[in-house]
């Protein structure tokens, strides 16, 4: 998981737990459980600790399959090279908002249709619009509408996606050229 991935919140208090987070404690878990198969334990601690781990490991499925049913299943259907477009809209348009480590695989997907990227350029999550702003299915006008949100380097992936209109690139690569002229003079 990229540091990236942890989801700023304006919120005092404890952090968003969002699916990305989840399946990554749920990976980390898996490898402790190989690993731990792989020791040299007195069996009964080795049983104890092995029922621990796959009930903490079955608790984080769970809590995937809470935000979005079937969630492994999905998953891997976005994760085949032959999934359709279609099947990426239908996934990408039934799964809630929060499911951010599904909607970011689509996002990221070499099949996704210009369509499926329009609406979610549109996602609160950072990291699935910046998938957009780069994606060379992303048409000239989710690339433009992107182009304006100054918050995120958003418009800096898009000044190099060789679908951005011309006359807007050459717009943004100006102001990259300035930007790093100010910077030079610091």
């Amino acid at each position: 998981m990229r540091r990236s991935d942890l989801v700023p919140s304006n919120q005092k208090g404890p952090t968003m737990r969002t699916t990305q987070i989840v399946f990554g404690e749920r990976q980390h878990l898996l490898r402790v459980l190989d690993s731990l198969e792989n020791s040299a334990l007195p069996k009964s601690r080795l049983e104890q600790e092995r029922r621990v781990l796959e009930e903490l490991i079955h608790a984080r499925t769970t809590e995937l399959n809470g935000v979005n049913t079937s969630w492994d299943e999905k998953v891997g259907m976005v994760l085949s090279a032959e999934a359709k477009p279609e099947l990426l809209e239908k996934l990408a348009q039934e799964a809630p908002k929060s499911d951010y480590y599904l909607l970011r695989l689509i996002s990221e997907h070499p099949r996704v249709s210009s369509r499926t990227l329009g609406r979610l350029a549109k996602h609160p999550y950072g990291a699935i619009r910046e998938n957009v702003a780069r994606h060379p299915n992303a048409d000239p006008v989710t690339l433009a509408w992107l182009s304006r949100d100054r918050s995120q380097p958003l418009w800096y992936l898009v000044a190099f996606n060789p679908n951005t209109p011309a006359a807007l690139r050459r717009k943004l690569q100006e102001r990259l050229r300035k930007l790093g002229q100010s910077q030079a003079s610091k």
